[in-house]
This record gives structure tokens, C-alpha cells and sequence, in this order.
């Protein structure tokens, strides 16, 4: 019995290797983020929520439209509208409809999500690195390869 199968309480064996696999990465997936989740609970964040701020300070003060974030968010969210209604509301983004075209609506990141973000840098940094520390640097690229590879796989 592997691993996963134990974990999982799975008595049957998976019926090929790859459905193994996309388990184990599922399951491995969940943990990491229940782990993000609670350091950013603190801050009344959410790992969502994380990632649209980081997109957006990483936008500078231009910001980015809506459908813009929503295509670099790492998890998709179909509501980017309502996330971002929750991060206006604690003053973290602003929101402003285009003069040139008033149906594009550019975020922003505000100096409070800034500051925010600031605050969580060396607490989600000390975790990234907890979360890796049984695998060697090496190993650490090769699985960012392997993963290149099979998002690659996917998008053909």
C-alpha cells in the first residue's frame, strides 16, 4: 500500500500510476494552502485574496482591469468582482472606471494593502521554507520542472 493510498484510507489500489500521482499532488496541494490559510487568518486574509494583492502590487501604481488579475491569479476564482469587493471594503484596493473607456475598471493596490502585504512578507517567506525543508535545492528545481511540465502538458 503507498502512501497516499494509506492517508486516504484507500484499500484499492489506484488502476494506473498517473491516478496515484494526481492524488498525492492533489492531496499535496491542500495541505500546503491549509498551512498559507492559517498563517494569513491572523490577518483576516485569505490565500485568494494574498495572491490579488501581490498581483497588484506587483501592477505598480498603473493597477491592472479586472479580467487582467483574474488571468494572473495561481488559483482561478469565477467572482473576481466579489474579491475584490471584500478587499475595497478594508480599504486595500481601489477600484476606478477608465476615462478613455469607461467599461474597463483598473484595481489598485492602496498604501494600506501595502502595508499589509509588507507585514506578511517574512511570516509566509519563513513558511514557504518550512515547507520545503525535507527536499535538497536541487530537488526543489526539479520538481518546479516537473511541474513546468506537466501545466505545459495541460494548456496543448
Amino acid at each position: 500500500m503507498s502512501k497516499i493510498q494509506a492517508e486516504i484510507k484507500q484499500t484499492k489500489p489506484f488502476d494506473q500510476i498517473e491516478q496515484e500521482a494526481f492524488v498525492a499532488l492533489q492531496r499535496t496541494a491542500d495541505l500546503l494552502i491549509q498551512e498559507v490559510t492559517a498563517v494569513l487568518k491572523p490577518f483576516s486574509i485569505s490565500p485568494t485574496q494574498y495572491n490579488v494583492l501581490r498581483i497588484l502590487r506587483g501592477a505598480g501604481e498603473a493597477g491592472l482591469p479586472c479580467g487582467e488579475i483574474a488571468n494572473r491569479m495561481v488559483t482561478r476564482d469565477p467572482d473576481i468582482t466579489r474579491l475584490l469587493d471584500r478587499l475595497e471594503i478594508r480599504s486595500l484596493v481601489v477600484r476606478t472606471r477608465e476615462k478613455r473607456d469607461r467599461r474597463v475598471i483598473t484595481a489598485r493596490i492602496t498604501p494600506q494593502g501595502l502595508a499589509l502585504l509588507a507585514e506578511l512578507e517574512q511570516p509566509v517567506a519563513d513558511l514557504t521554507v518550512r515547507q520545503f525543508a525535507n527536499l535538497s535545492k536541487k530537488e526543489v528545481q526539479e520538481l518546479i520542472e516537473i511541474l513546468d511540465r506537466l501545466r505545459d502538458r495541460s494548456r496543448t
